[in-house]
């Protein structure tokens, strides 16, 4: 992904005439003494807390750019980690593998801590760059996490932005989840289209929370499962009773992560009150029974 190796060229001896009165330096027999040290070459590193105009999977040293963040740019590098134990002594993780678990767990926790919140809850993107395979042998043991905006929920093509994302998520901002009109065909939800929550609609973001360890297959055999977590979750958010007549009361709509993320260890999953039958015109947090009526 990069090259870090820097080439290093001795000129060779130049023979200066000497004239007239001018002593000729008189060498002491010694060839190597005068000859400073080579510095030992410095495998290359991307920066952190720093912009980047275009986004890769794969960084090579030859082509790596950064931009001031008050400028246009597509990803922001928010942490520079280093593998360690198998990972390290084995051949490069490839996008996808379990082996970039510990990877994405650091670039997770370190995006929390950047942004002042779970990215997961906002129209946020979260990728691990890499070195290339030959920079890998040659012994570069780096990871990168790098954090984007998206689109919307259901494009999560990253889109250029001004400004880092440093406490982005902290107080009222406009990256975060919150209310949605779900565009159908049929019975098939087609996206989500996002609405102030004072304007009619029918689904609402509630939180997310991690799923347990399985096999991408198994999970998406799961989907009752992820029905009942969400609706816990639903009933906690728009404080009514987690019980029978829940269902009663309002559905689910859910984001898992990709079967890219899931393989790499992400397990967060993004649930969404769903009301089917009326629309809603504010947020239904902390409505109580009253607010959110078993019908």
């Amino acid at each position: 992904m990069r090259r870090w190796l820097v080439a290093l060229a001795l000129a060779g001896a130049a023979t200066v005439a000497m004239s007239g009165c001018l002593r000729q330096h008189q060498g002491d027999g010694d060839l190597i003494d005068d000859w400073s040290a080579l510095p030992a070459p410095q495998l290359f590193v991307p920066a952190t807390d720093a912009c980047l105009p275009r986004i890769t999977a794969v960084v090579q040293a030859s082509t790596y750019d950064t931009v001031d963040c008050a400028r246009s740019h597509l990803a922001e590098a928010i942490h520079v980690g280093a593998f360690t134990g198998a990972a390290e002594r084995g051949p490069r993780p490839e996008p996808g593998s379990p082996a970039l678990r510990p990877a994405r767990a650091e670039c997770d926790q370190r995006a929390r801590e950047v942004l002042g919140g779970d990215w997961h809850s906002a129209r946020l993107t979260l990728n691990i760059a890499l070195p290339s395979v030959s920079a890998w042998n040659g012994g570069a043991r780096w990871y990168r996490c790098d954090l984007s905006e998206t689109d919307s929920i259901d494009n999560t093509r990253p889109v250029n932005r001004t400004g880092s994302l440093r406490g982005a998520m902290i107080g009222d901002n406009p990256l975060s989840h919150r209310c949605f009109d779900p565009k159908l065909i049929g019975d098939n939800l087609n996206y989500m289209a996002p609405v102030l929550c004072s304007e009619p609609h029918r689904a609402e973001f509630v939180g997310v929370y991690l799923e347990r360890d399985m096999s991408w297959e198994e999970f998406t055999k799961a989907n009752q499962q992820v029905h009942r977590r969400c609706m816990a979750l639903i009933a906690s958010f728009a404080e009514v009773p987690d019980n029978a007549d829940l269902p009663y009361r309002a559905g689910s709509i859910f984001y898992p992560p990709s079967q890219r993320e899931w393989q790499e260890g992400d397990r967060g999953i993004r649930c969404f009150l769903w009301s089917d039958d009326r629309k809603l015109t504010r947020s239904m947090r902390g409505v109580g029974p009253k607010g959110l009526p078993a019908s």
